[in-house]
C-alpha cells in the first residue's frame, strides 16, 4: 500500500522504543520492585503483539470503522492508564514511580523528532509533524536534562516550575499527538492529504503511538499528579524521587 521507511530509521526508532521501555521498567522497578517481572513480561507482550499486527499490515487496512490503530494500539493503552488512575492500588503504585526518571525520560524526544525528520525526507510523515512545521516537541527533550539536573540530582528550582515544566512539555506532546492524527490517512484526517502520516501504520513506527507516547504521557500525568499533591519542600521531596 505504501513505499516501506528506510531501514536505517526503522533500526534507530527500534532502539529508541526498547530504550523508552527500558527506561520505563528501571523506575518501575524502583516503585514497585515486585512487580517488575509482571510489568517488564507486560510490556514485552505489547510490544511483540504490535510488532505483529504491523508486520502482517493489519493497520495499513483503512477501511475497517473505527480505525485499527485506534482501536487496538492506542484504545487499550488509555484504558490501562485510566485503570490505574481510577483504583487505589493503581494510584499508589503512580505516587511511588519516581519523578526524577520520569523527568529525565523526555531526553527521548529529541531522538523521537530526528526519525520523523527522517520520515518526511522519505515521504512517510508531513512537515507539520517535524520541528520545520508544527512539531515543537524537541524543546520538551532539550529542556528536560537540564529540569532533571537542577530540579532532582541538583536541586535548584521550586516545585511549581517543576510542575509548570510538565504542564507545558504535556501540552507539546498533546499538540503533535493531535497533527499526528489529523494527518494520518483516517476518517479524522483533515490536513497533509498531499503526504498523510502513513508511517505509524508500519513497524516499528506504530510503536510511537502504542508505545512510546503513551509511556510519555504517563509520565507527565503522575509528575503533575505527583507535584500538585506534594506536602514537603522540595529538597527533600527531589531527593526521594530519585533515592
Amino acid at each position: 500500500m505504501h513505499t516501506a521507511a528506510p531501514v536505517g530509521l526503522a533500526v534507530a526508532f527500534g532502539a529508541i522504543t526498547l530504550g523508552t521501555v527500558l527506561w520505563f521498567w528501571l523506575a518501575v522497578r524502583r516503585a514497585a520492585p515486585k512487580a517488575v517481572g509482571a510489568v517488564l513480561l507486560g510490556l514485552a507482550a505489547w510490544l511483540a503483539v504490535q510488532a505483529g499486527l504491523a508486520v502482517q499490515g493489519f493497520y495499513q487496512e483503512l477501511a475497517p470503522r473505527p480505525p485499527r490503530l485506534l482501536l487496538f494500539a492506542i484504545l487499550p493503552t488509555l484504558l490501562v492508564m485510566g485503570a490505574l488512575f481510577a483504583t487505589k492500588p493503581g494510584r499508589r503504585f503512580l505516587d511511588a514511580l519516581p519523578l526524577g526518571h520520569l523527568t529525565y525520560l523526555n531526553v527521548v524526544r529529541v531522538p523521537v523528532e530526528l526519525v520523523l525528520y527522517g520520515l518526511f525526507l522519505a515521504g512517510q510523515v508531513p512537515q507539520l509533524m517535524t520541528f520545520e512545521g508544527r512539531n515543537w516537541d524537541i524543546v520538551a527533550g532539550l529542556t528536560a536534562p537540564l529540569v532533571g539536573f537542577w530540579g532532582f540530582t541538583h536541586p535548584r528550582i521550586s516545585r511549581a516550575t517543576l510542575l509548570i515544566w510538565h504542564v507545558v512539555a504535556l501540552a507539546l506532546l498533546l499538540n503533535i499527538v493531535a497533527w499526528a492524527i489529523l494527518s494520518s490517512p483516517m476518517p479524522l484526517q483533515q490536513v497533509a492529504f498531499e503526504q498523510p502520516n502513513v508511517a505509524i501504520l508500519k513497524f516499528p513506527f506504530v510503536w510511537l503511538p502504542a508505545v512510546v507516547v503513551p509511556i510519555v504521557l504517563l509520565g507527565h500525568l503522575v509528575a503533575i499528579r505527583q507535584l500538585a499533591r506534594a506536602q514537603m519542600t522540595l529538597p527533600g521531596y527531589a531527593g526521594k524521587a530519585v533515592a
